[in-house]
């Protein structure tokens, strides 16, 4: 398997948004944070979390039926570039409109922690003390405001946070921790 720096010179080649590579970045640590929990691969959780919306910015797009545009292109770039097929398939299993189900914990956990990452930098724009002071309860609050951050599926979290089989305060502190970890990267 390509190593980080690989993963992260590909995502450099595609991805020109600091806001999406802020994302990628984000992602990347909750799925590490996730695989030190269930004692996954570190860096194949890792990398699967940083290359997942790859193709996001070129192909926004998708075609479901032809198979083209977002997630469908990043993943024939994974497979050309050898990357395992688990990670191509959570990949795909993140895109709900792929119809590939999410059999896997890291394919669940990509799921699980895409929306509510970027939720919790929406709410960190929000905040003085940006992610500092997030709590569960802080997100919870927040998920009520039909407004705020409309475009985030509050549906997509739910669900994702159903087939980890945890409680919300539990998802919700970890990703909230993975992403105070890296604060310094992301600007907050």
């Amino acid at each position: 398997m390509p190593q980080r720096e690989d993963a992260w010179q590909l995502l450099t080649d595609w991805v020109e948004s600091p806001s999406l590579r802020k994302h990628m970045l984000c992602v990347e640590a909750a799925m590490r944070a996730y695989a030190l929990k269930y004692q996954g691969d570190e860096d194949l959780w890792g990398i699967t979390g940083l290359l997942h919306d790859l193709d996001y910015e070129k192909y926004p797009n998708p075609d479901p039926i032809m198979k083209t545009g977002h997630p469908f292109e990043a993943v024939k770039v994974l497979r050309e570039q050898g990357y395992p097929e688990e990670m191509v398939e959570a990949v795909l299993g993140h895109a709900t409109y792929s119809g590939v189900s999410r059999e896997t914990q890291m394919a669940k956990c990509l799921f699980a922690v895409d929306e509510l990452c970027g939720f919790l930098v929406a709410i960190a724009y929000m905040r003085p003390d940006k992610l500092s002071g997030i709590t569960p309860e802080t997100v919870t609050k927040y998920l009520k405001k039909k407004k705020f951050a409309e475009k985030v599926s509050r549906e997509e979290i739910a669900r994702g946070t159903m087939e980890l089989g945890i409680s919300e305060e539990e998802h919700f502190k970890t990703v909230i921790s993975a992403l105070q970890n890296i604060s310094d990267k992301i600007g907050f």
